[in-house]
């Protein structure tokens, strides 16, 4: 049965019955000029044929060299998205200004961007357009598709509206590549396959155990080690133990002792103080074995990027805190900077009252109660004795130790939106929820250390707020997986929580 189009060209698809349901299938002979020139039909039909969506350009612009030999189509709807976002001064409209640049270099050299350019892979990529007004309406799994979602203005319907015209041009498989979890569903609603893109993502076992290794020794390689703090092993007893990575000796059930694997494969002591004595203020002392494996690496001057996981209360932000200005008390370092990536995520906070300070406080205030627990000077617990006011005098403000550092640019509350272009020497940046970056933030952020600086970047995985990301494949993690093994690279996992017995019961049970 030969089908019509509105313009009465004629369709290339017969229905053949098959288990009693109309089907369309695609019969030889080629395909009509319409469809080539909306990008329908791919150069091949031997390898298959991913369609992006605008949230995997913007997650990863270098995602359009991806693909290898397959053919990558982007629809013109994706790129009306792109450039909602191209005006924005974060990284977000960073990427999208850097997916068109990219696009307009690909295209540079073809005279119809809808019947595709060669890639370095050996691929194609194209431009596909769809219009439901002069489409082809012979599809039953179409006409069905809009019955379901009947917006066909809505972007996310379009996309998945152009995936079921390609599938009927196309022998060759169709792939929708989205990290929107109700696009994917939606997706195979409709009879769509549909992947996450993963080529950023980390091994799920990497964020699932946060419990340290273990090593088993011999009892005399123990006692050498206690009394030494070096222990020399060979290579086939440490496989899969990466350097700086922090593990318990064991001899037997009860016989541990923590150790760090060096850059050139000797186990050494943790080299930690008894307490982190900040002047004037307070003094933390660690209360698990994860804490004092993150002070280890704090504290040692050659490891200038440290990586924390830990879910909530288990003090990651805190001892990070204690240990910067410990070692800018010590003269380490000339300052500390801390921030958290809220601010660069686009949030609007010129729509907020105040100065830039003023505007940030809402989003920092976790770190300001840190810098308020650590430097308030020890006084006795109970009410304060009311004291008689002179008359006539003025209520004198006073200050906060951590305020007055700020006034004088030792201590910095910095807005990541502003990082780019500058270079941090000498300086302890403490980044807090540092699982709400994506990975292209975080290379920004990590390629702005200098010197003689200390980066350190905490966070839970499990807790995402931020929609382009996943537990998997944010900044945090993914700095952890691509920089780990590097001699001046560390990893710490908390798995207790020391804020209460409240606080972690509902942690683990809530």
């Amino acid at each position: 049965m030969i089908h019509r189009t509105e313009e009465g060209q004629s369709a290339l698809f017969e229905e053949i019955p098959e288990n009693g349901v109309g089907t369309r299938k695609k019969r030889a002979g080629g395909t009509s000029p319409m469809a080539r020139d909306f990008g329908l039909t791919a150069p091949s039909q031997l390898v298959k044929n991913y369609v992006l969506d605008t949230n995997v350009l913007l997650h990863d612009p270098a995602a359009l060299e991806r693909f290898k030999e397959n053919h990558l189509c982007i629809l013109v709807d994706v790129l009306a998205e792109l450039d909602k976002f191209k005006s924005e001064q974060t990284e977000r409209g960073a990427n999208a200004r850097r997916v068109h640049r990219r696009l307009t270099d690909m295209f540079s050299s073809s005279e119809q961007v809808t019947h595709g350019v060669t890639t370095e892979g050996g691929g194609t990529v194209r431009l596909v357009i769809y219009d439901p007004a002069s489409c082809p309406k012979n599809s039953d799994q179409l006409n069905r598709f809009h019955r379901v979602f009947p917006d066909r203005e809505r972007v996310d319907h379009r996309i998945l509206a152009a995936c079921l015209l390609l599938m009927q041009y196309n022998q060759a498989p169709v792939v929708l590549v989205t990290k929107d979890i109700n696009m994917q569903l939606k997706a195979r609603a409709v009879g769509i396959e549909c992947q996450d893109y993963l080529n950023d993502k980390v091994d799920a076992r990497e964020v699932s155990n946060y419990e340290v290794r273990r090593v088993e020794v011999d009892p005399s390689e123990l006692h050498r080690f206690a009394s030494t703090g070096d222990l020399p092993i060979a290579d086939d007893r440490i496989q899969g133990v990466a350097v700086n990575e922090y593990v318990l000796l064991g001899a037997g059930e009860k016989q541990t002792i923590p150790a760090r694997l060096s850059a050139d494969g000797r186990f050494v002591r943790l080299n930690i103080p008894e307490v982190l004595k900040i002047p004037d203020g307070q003094s933390l002392k660690p209360l698990n074995l994860g804490q004092r494996c993150l002070i280890d690496a704090l504290l040692n001057p050659d490891i200038s990027l440290v990586t924390c996981y830990g879910h909530a209360g288990t003090g990651k932000t805190l001892v990070a805190v204690a240990a910067g200005l410990h070692e800018m008390f010590n003269r380490k370092y000339n300052g500390i900077t801390v921030s958290r990536p809220v601010v660069s995520m686009g949030d609007q906070l010129g729509f907020l009252p105040g100065s830039l300070d003023e505007k940030m406080r809402p989003w920092l205030q976790p770190i300001h109660d840190a810098l308020d627990l650590l430097m308030r000077p020890a006084t006795p617990l109970g009410p304060r004795r009311k004291q008689q006011k002179a008359t006539g005098a003025a209520p004198a403000t006073v200050k906060k130790p951590y305020e007055i550092l700020m006034e004088q640019g030792i201590l910095e509350i910095e807005a990541l939106c502003y990082i780019r272009g500058r270079s941090i020497p000498n300086r302890f940046f403490i980044l807090d929820e540092a699982q709400q970056l994506t990975p292209q933030e975080a290379k920004t952020i990590v390629t702005r250390m200098s010197r003689d600086s200390k980066l350190v970047l905490v966070g839970d995985p499990a807790q995402i707020d931020n929609p382009y990301v996943d537990s998997r494949s944010n900044g945090l993690v993914y700095t952890r997986n691509r920089l780990k093994g590097q001699p001046f690279v560390a990893h710490v996992a908390l798995n207790r929580g020391e804020r209460s017995e409240l606080a972690e019961a509902g942690s683990q049970l809530m």
